[in-house]
């Protein structure tokens, strides 16, 4: 069952320019009024739309995951609807896709995605159209995230940096400012931009502050006494979301490690080099797409194909590894972690420190 499922992941996504197309066409056909030229720009968006709804379908059907594609579409609809459009859209978007995957795969394969769609369809009208914020006033630190966060938002980078260099000679430690304050703001500034209260400029530009920030902290992170152990952090091919990596490579410094942080989308072959020739003990790979799955699994089977890097631990994280808790072992990896303390924690529980050469 699981080869057919990959076999139905693969042939959807080599199809998905086709089938998306054909979607498109099918809703021109429903709606005649909206009907647009092939080549206007506001169709090809439609078309793109489709795409990312079947590039999930296939990333989620080759890993055996249907949770992957529902929570997918869980996005997609409080994403639509902060943009005004109606559920019944997407409801109609996934019911086309259904019909034209049908058309176009044997049945075995459309059997299978099928079942996928059907089982979003069903999921569709109980889903929410919001997500709650992110922020918990029990949470430590709850107090200086928010003000972070509203500094942030107000591109007041100055003051951003004066709170966290203040709570850290208060003696607030680095890895507390990392979890509680930069990984939260994070998420809920993801959140806002989803909920289409502020823009995809706005999103970056507090992502880059905040990277600017860490920057900041690095003569207190550097300052741990080594251990000789080595950790390779990247985010995979395709995934430019590297903020989260790049808190796992600076989690793993403070504790003794030397880590070599390579930061978004980096090739296959750089990463399994970096690995190499560093004599990693650690290699960490992050993705926050489902539609990146496939790449995970395949940088993961090209380093284990070198016998350099029999020995190395490779640790996986990411939005799609929490959805599925067990998908780390379908892409070959040794564990999954949650968050940086986490990947520390296993990557020392897997390397006891008198083993380490």
């Amino acid at each position: 069952m699981q080869s057919e499922n990959l076999i139905t992941g693969q042939s959807i996504d080599s199809l998905r320019e086709l089938l998306a197309d054909r979607v498109v066409d099918r809703q021109d056909a429903l709606r005649p009024a909206l009907a647009l030229r092939r080549e206007d720009p506001i169709r090809a968006k439609r078309v793109e739309d489709v795409k990312c709804y079947l590039d999930c379908l296939a990333e989620a059907i080759a890993a055996g995951r249907s949770q992957l594609f529902a929570d997918y579409i869980a996005w997609a609809k409080v994403t639509l609807h902060a943009q005004g459009a109606p559920e019944q859209d997407l409801a109609e978007s996934l019911e086309l896709c259904r019909e034209t995957i049908e058309g176009a795969l044997p049945h075995s394969q459309s059997a299978i995605a099928d079942q996928y769609i059907s089982d979003s369809l069903v999921r569709l009208p109980a889903l929410p159209t919001a997500m709650p914020s992110y922020f918990d006033s029990d949470r430590p630190l709850a107090d200086l995230a928010r003000e972070y966060l509203s500094a942030l938002l107000e591109a007041d980078r100055r003051k951003a940096s004066e709170l966290i260099m203040d709570a850290v000679e208060q003696g607030t430690s680095v890895q507390d400012i990392y979890l509680h304050v930069f990984q939260q703001t994070q998420y809920e500034i993801g959140r806002l931009w989803q909920a289409n209260q502020i823009s995809i400029a706005q999103e970056h530009l507090c992502t880059a502050a905040t990277q600017l920030i860490m920057s900041q902290l690095y003569p207190l992170i550097f300052a741990s006494e080594r251990k000789n152990r080595r950790v390779v952090a990247a985010c995979v091919g395709g995934d430019l979301h590297e903020i989260g990596i790049r808190m796992v490579a600076d989690f793993f410094e403070m504790a003794g490690w030397d880590s070599f942080y390579l930061g978004a989308d980096v090739p296959n072959d750089g990463i399994v080099q970096t690995v190499i020739d560093r004599d990693a003990h650690v290699l960490a790979v992050s993705t926050t797409l489902t539609t990146n799955i496939s790449s995970v699994t395949t940088l993961i089977s090209e380093v284990r194909s070198h016998h350099q890097c029999n020995d190395t631990i490779i640790l996986v994280g990411g939005h799609p590894f929490q959805v599925a808790p067990d998908l780390w072992r379908e892409v070959g990896a040794d564990a999954q972690a949650a968050d940086a303390a986490e990947a520390i924690e296993l990557a020392e529980l897997f390397l006891p420190e008198e083993v380490v050469t």
